[in-house]
C-alpha cells in the first residue's frame, strides 16, 4: 500500500507541474521475477520514475516504453522474458526465468475513473477492494483497455467494465475475490472477444499499535512506518509519548490502558504489540483485547509472564478460549537471535508480517517448492458462447 501512496503523490506533483503521467503495473506473470503481479512504477515526461515493476532490470527500458506511451497517449502491453538469455533489450542471463506482462497507461487528468482515481479510492478509506485491469494477450499492440473498475467492500463501484457482453460474468468473478479474499486471472473468449483480466484483492495497510513508549518502541515504529504500515504508539506516561520521539506518521496517544481502545478504530488488520515493561499497565491492556477480533497481539518477554496474566485473568472471572489464545503471541517476534531493540524490532515485525499473510516465517531455503506457488498466477478460461 505504501507503493501507492508514492505513485498518488508523485502524479499529484507532475500534474501540478504540468507534467503528463504513465503508470506501468505487472499484469501478469509466467514463472519467477522479483515483482509480482500488482507491482506499479509511475513515469512523467521528464523521465522521473516512482515505484517499481522489477529489482531493477527492467526499469531502463520500461522508462522507454512509459514516454512512448505518452507521446502517443495509447496503452500498451509489453511482455519480459527475463528466462531469454539472447535477450539484448534488458540484459542476458538475469537469472529470474519468468514471462513478465507489463500494462503501461497514460493517465488523463480529466477522466473521472482512470488508474490514479481508482487507486486513490483504494487508500482513501480502511476497506478491502477489489481491481479489475484487463488486457490482451492476443493483441498486444492494440489499445489496451487498462484498469477499468474498482469494487469497495462497501459496495461501491467505480468505473466499468468495457464490455458489456462479459459485464456480468465479470462482475461475478470480482465479487469471488471479494469473498475469497484472493486475485485471479480470467480468461474471457466470447464470439467478439478475448480479453484477460486481472482480478486483484487489495487490503488496507496493516496498523501497528505498540503499547509502550519506550526507547524500545522507536525503532519499531521507524521500521513499521518504512513499509507502509500505520503506526501508532500509546503509553500512559506523557514523559515518554511525544511526537517528536517517533516516526513523522505515528499517532502518539497518551492514555489509561481502559480508555485506549476507544481512541483506536480496530478492524481486521490491526495488531497490538504490548511493551511497557509495566506488568499492570500491559495486563490491564491483555484483557480489554483478547474479546476483539483483531488477530495479532503480542506480548514482549518472557513466557511465564504471559502465563500468570492470563492466570490472574482467568481468576478475574474471564474464560480465555481456544480463538483468543491462537491470536496471542508471547513471547512476541521470531526466534532469530535478537538482542538489541533494533534486532527485537525486525523479530516482531517479521512475525506479524508473516502472520498478516498466513505464512510460517521460516528460511525460503527449507521450502521444497517455489517461493511463489504457479497456481497463483494461473489464467483461467472461460468460454461464454456455445
Amino acid at each position: 500500500m505504501k507503493e501507492i501512496r508514492e505513485i498518488i503523490k508523485a502524479y499529484d506533483s507532475a500534474v501540478h507541474a504540468g507534467r503528463k503521467a504513465a503508470l506501468a503495473a505487472v499484469v501478469h506473470l509466467d514463472g519467477s521475477s522479483y515483482r509480482r503481479p500488482g507491482a506499479r512504477m509511475i513515469v512523467n515526461d521528464e523521465g522521473e520514475l516512482t515505484g517499481a515493476i522489477s529489482g531493477g532490470c527492467l526499469e531502463g527500458d520500461a522508462l522507454r516504453k512509459a514516454l512512448l506511451v505518452l507521446s502517443k497517449q495509447q496503452s500498451k502491453l509489453v511482455t519480459y522474458d527475463t528466462s531469454d538469455e539472447d535477450d539484448m533489450t534488458i540484459g542476458i542471463q538475469l537469472g529470474c526465468a519468468g514471462v513478465i506482462q507489463v500494462l503501461f497507461e497514460p493517465i488523463d487528468p480529466n477522466k473521472p475513473d482512470n488508474p490514479i482515481q481508482l487507486l486513490r479510492k483504494v487508500v482513501a478509506i480502511r476497506q478491502n477492494a477489489v481491481l479489475v485491469t484487463m488486457f490482451s494477450l492476443e493483441k498486444k499492440h492494440d489499445p489496451q483497455p487498462g484498469t477499468c473498475l474498482l469494487m469497495e467492500s462497501n459496495g461501491n463501484i467505480s468505473g466499468s467494465i468495457p464490455y458489456p457482453a462479459i459485464e456480468a460474468v465479470v462482475m461475478e468473478d470480482v465479487q469471488e475475490a471479494m469473498q475469497n479474499r484472493q486475485s485471479s486471472f480470467k480468461q474471457y473468449i466470447d464470439q467478439a472477444i478475448t480479453v484477460t483480466a486481472f482480478i486483484e484483492f487489495l487490503q488496507p495497510a496493516v496498523s501497528l499499535v505498540v503499547v509502550g513508549a519506550g526507547n524500545d518502541a522507536i525503532p519499531m515504529m521507524q521500521m513499521a512506518d518504512i513499509i507502509g504500515w500505520d503506526v501508532r504508539v500509546v503509553d500512559g506516561r506523557n514523559t515518554h509519548a511525544k511526537p517528536e520521539r517517533f516516526a513523522s506518521a505515528c499517532q502518539v496517544l497518551v492514555s489509561k490502558p481502559e480508555k485506549v481502545l476507544e481512541q483506536i478504530p480496530m478492524d481486521e488488520r490491526t495488531v497490538f504489540v504490548m511493551m511497557t515493561h509495566n506488568y499492570n499497565y500491559d495486563m490491564a491492556m491483555l484483557k480489554a483485547l483478547l474479546p476483539k477480533s483483531i488477530p495479532y497481539i503480542g506480548m514482549l518477554g518472557p513466557r511465564k509472564k504471559l502465563e500468570r496474566m492470563l492466570g490472574e485473568i482467568r481468576d478475574g472471572g474471564m474464560e480465555i478460549t481456544k480463538e483468543m489464545q491462537e491470536k496471542l503471541y508471547g513471547p512476541t517476534g521470531l526466534e532469530i537471535g535478537a538482542e538489541t531493540a533494533e534486532e527485537i524490532a525486525l523479530s516482531i515485525i517479521s512475525e506479524i508480517q508473516a502472520v498478516m499473510n498466513a505464512k510460517s516465517g521460516g528460511m525460503l531455503r527449507e521450502k521444497p517448492d517455489v517461493i511463489h506457488s504457479r497456481e497463483e498466477t494461473k489464467i483461467e478460461q472461460k468460454r461464454l458462447f456455445k
